[in-house]
């Protein structure tokens, strides 16, 4: 048993490695004890489907911090281990080695995982899912010129991987339910857009269509069957979606409902435990509602405010999510928080590949997107929320800045 309780951060991705960090910065002295189960230490995940992926970043420039940065800190890193059960009552983790540790607060950054399908033959060999640098090391390994890749899902990681896979010479089938990619997030017009991307790049995208079947032989992935079709395959990646690890939580007797929920401060219903990053069903105070984000930009937010708020310090959750994309030649960062039925005003000409799109609703913007138009996320950011007439938003002629 630890004879010096302090702060225990529960998984070891960019949530966790901006909490410990935050809480040095802001001078908390307490014990600092950072567990995850993975041996590697916490890294950024966006490279994964995009640099590392296809090549152009190495290993080491993936990670948050250098190798000794834990240890000058003084923060315990247990890499590859895992928590088995939190007692509240106590004020103690046990973990799978069978250790019991202490803690004064707790902060869960338990993550997501990749959903999985449902279907005969999912876990054959050849049938990947993308969560974990191994993962992606797999993937690149299996991105071969010629190589016949299906990839089951279009929403971003679906996309993503599908332009990386075609960018190392593959020939790469998307199968998507909906009738279009990313169309609950985008709305129609402009997930049509992405859709004529792909196909431009000769992309066979397939959509409302369902997955029935994997199959195989000698237990490795040869095709995917969708509708009345099989496709050929050599390697497939499912891509439907993430679902947040509540299970520690959940067992733990605190509030989850798709995500452990907490406040804006990002405390759970217990007071001495925190949740951030994929994992937390959170209280936005600029949106007036609860949301869980799945995205790089918040992980770190959140990590930071959890590490400031634990060491005494003030603030909320009162950003717009941010996220962004790198497809083939498109660049892309979206800042809100919109739903697809919101009306899109599209500011310049979506035929040059350069644009900037609004969601309004009420007369009120919830969220833009610049498309391959660079140094305007900051304008954009600042426009959310504000009420400006549509004819405005669109008209080229008025600087961002005066909107």
């Amino acid at each position: 048993m630890a004879t010096n309780p302090g702060c225990i951060v529960v998984g070891a991705g960019l949530a966790a490695a901006n909490v410990v960090e935050s809480l040095r910065d802001n001078g908390f002295d307490g014990s600092i004890t950072l567990i995850g189960d993975e041996l590697d230490r916490p890294y950024e995940r966006p490279p994964l489907s995009k640099d590392f992926l296809q090549g152009k970043a190495d290993r080491d420039s993936v990670f948050v911090h250098g190798q000794s940065w834990y240890t000058d800190h003084d923060i315990t890193a247990r890499f590859g281990d895992t928590v088995a059960s939190i007692d509240r009552a106590a004020q103690t983790v046990t973990l799978a080695t069978g250790d019991t540790l202490e803690y004064r607060q707790l902060v869960l950054a338990t993550g997501s995982s990749p959903r999985r399908l449902d279907v005969p033959g999912a876990e054959l060999a050849g049938v990947h899912t993308l969560r974990r640098i191994g993962d992606s090391e797999q993937l690149r390994a299996g991105f071969t010129d010629g190589a016949r890749v299906v990839l089951i899902g279009a929403g971003w990681i679906g996309l993503e991987l599908a332009a990386a896979a075609r960018l190392a010479g593959c020939a790469v089938t998307v199968l998507e339910f909906a009738p279009l990619p990313l169309q609950r997030v985008l709305g129609d017009e402009l997930a049509g857009y992405f859709a004529e991307l792909h196909r431009a790049h000769q992309v066979d995208l397939r959509l409302g269509i369902g997955v029935t079947e994997i199959v195989g032989s000698g237990g490795t992935v040869t095709g995917v069957r969708a509708g009345d079709e099989l496709f050929d395959a050599d390697l497939v990646v499912v891509g439907v979606g993430a679902k947040p690890n509540t299970e520690l939580a959940k067992a733990a007797g605190l509030e989850v409902d798709n995500g452990v929920l907490v406040d804006e401060r990002l405390r759970t219903s217990d007071p001495r435990i925190w949740a951030v990053g994929d994992v937390a069903s959170a209280t936005n105070t600029a949106l007036g509602r609860r949301i869980r984000v799945e995205h790089w930009d918040n992980a770190i937010r959140q990590g930071k405010l959890a590490g400031s708020v634990i060491a005494g310090g003030s603030g909320s959750f009162d950003w717009q999510p941010y996220f962004y994309t790198d497809q083939f030649d498109l660049g892309m960062e979206y800042v809100g928080y919109a739903d697809a039925a919101d009306q899109v005003v599209i500011r310049g000409d979506k035929s040059t590949g350069e644009f900037i799109a609004f969601w309004v609703n009420d007369g009120t913007v919830r969220a833009a997107m610049n498309v391959n138009i660079w140094d305007v996320n900051d304008d954009l950011r600042a426009l959310t929320g504000r009420q400006i007439a549509a004819d405005r938003l669109a008209d080229t002629g008025i600087p961002l800045t005066e909107l």
